[in-house]
């Protein structure tokens, strides 16, 4: 199996939904499938029904996350010295050269990405068209809209 990038701070929210899943869901849900057994016939039981439903449902997400956790390659961006180079991590600003708009992108892995906080999967058009450039640089990006054209204006590793 290969290695999953991941950042630091993804790599722990995932840890802290493994966490809540295993101690707090799992065990609630025990409890929903013993109450709902006490009831009766199981055959009509929807509680029993919707119980059995979620429980496969959180023990599929607890072996989807430990497969991610134990394949992740975790990074942190505050420790990277790559010479101002953007790479997984990295927190661009750019500026949109045809309309002056800036933006602000933090590159992460697919798990942790959220276009609303402006974080951007590794694998987005935008990050493999930045990755390996540097401040200053102009790049073509293939967006939504077609292709644009931006500028680099900083790189920082937080």
């Amino acid at each position: 199996m290969s290695t999953i990038p991941i950042t630091k701070h993804g790599a722990e929210l995932l840890k802290e939904e493994l966490y809540r899943l295993k101690h707090v869901e799992r065990p609630s849900v025990i409890i929903a499938i013993s109450e709902a057994r006490a009831q009766g016939d199981l055959s009509e039981n929807a509680e029993y029904d919707a119980a059995k439903e979620k429980q496969g449902f959180i023990e599929g997400r607890i072996q989807d996350l430990e497969g991610k956790l134990s394949a992740a390659q975790i990074i942190d961006p505050a420790n990277l010295d790559v010479n101002g180079r953007i790479v997984f991590g990295a927190t661009v600003d750019l500026e949109d050269l045809e309309d002056g708009t800036k933006l602000t992108y933090q590159i992460v892995g697919d798990d942790e990405a959220d276009i609303a906080v402006n974080k951007i999967s590794i694998s987005s058009p935008i990050a493999r068209a930045l990755i390996g450039k540097e401040e200053g640089d102009v790049v073509a990006v293939q967006a939504p809209g077609g292709n644009r054209q931006v500028e680099i204006l900083a790189v920082r590793y937080i």
